[in-house]
């Protein structure tokens, strides 16, 4: 069975189109077999999209577990004055940004696979993901441990997380990482978080 934090290259190809608006801007994104969500923007991500802050003039932006390039790819569109790196550890989700990227005539953003940050070698004032739960609590917990490497100091990492999947523990290690955390909003058992790097 083919996982979306995975590569599987026996896997077919059925082609969706998923739409959305974010801060009034559209994006048109093409989804396939193999990535996270394919057939719409899930609940928590359109919860996390609609709590983010307003990015200061020049900010730069991680989109880290990126999939087909939802959050990335909307803040890209909807912000020209930022600048939005995303990644993924997943091919087809790669090759999907690509396309999206060209396909919303955005010019300030950019993709490239990457197993968490490997291939990351850039700082940013925020970092932002909906994290691959499924890939387990270590690889998710990574995401928070790591990306404190990859902020900017006063930089702010941001996700989402489901009650029940994990946000206790999740909470508990970005206090244990960066001694604050805010719990933004609780929406239907979704937590929006972010800590800050001082």
């Amino acid at each position: 069975m083919s996982h979306y934090y995975t590569n599987d290259d026996s896997l077919g190809s059925i082609e969706k189109k998923v739409e959305y608006t974010f801060r009034g801007s559209k994006v048109t994104l093409f989804s396939d077999l193999g990535v996270f969500s394919k057939e719409r923007v899930d609940f928590g991500t359109n919860v996390l999209l609609n709590n983010l802050p307003d990015f200061p003039k020049g900010s730069r932006i991680l989109d880290i577990g990126c999939g087909y390039g939802i959050i990335g790819i909307a803040i890209a569109k909807s912000c020209p004055d930022v600048t939005v790196d995303m990644v993924d550890i997943n091919k087809r989700a790669v090759e999907l940004v690509k396309r999206n990227i060209k396909f919303n005539k955005v010019f300030n953003a950019d993709v490239k696979e990457s197993d968490l940050y490997q291939n990351v070698v850039s700082q940013y004032d925020f970092i932002i993901t909906n994290p691959p739960i499924r890939a387990g609590k270590e690889i998710v917990h990574k995401i928070v441990e790591l990306g404190k490497d990859h902020l900017k100091e006063n930089g702010m990492l941001w996700a989402v997380i489901q009650k029940k999947q994990g946000a206790p523990s999740f909470i508990k290690k970005m206090e244990e990482v960066y001694e604050n955390v805010e719990k933004i909003c609780q929406v239907s058992g979704y937590f929006v978080l972010c800590s800050r790097k001082n």
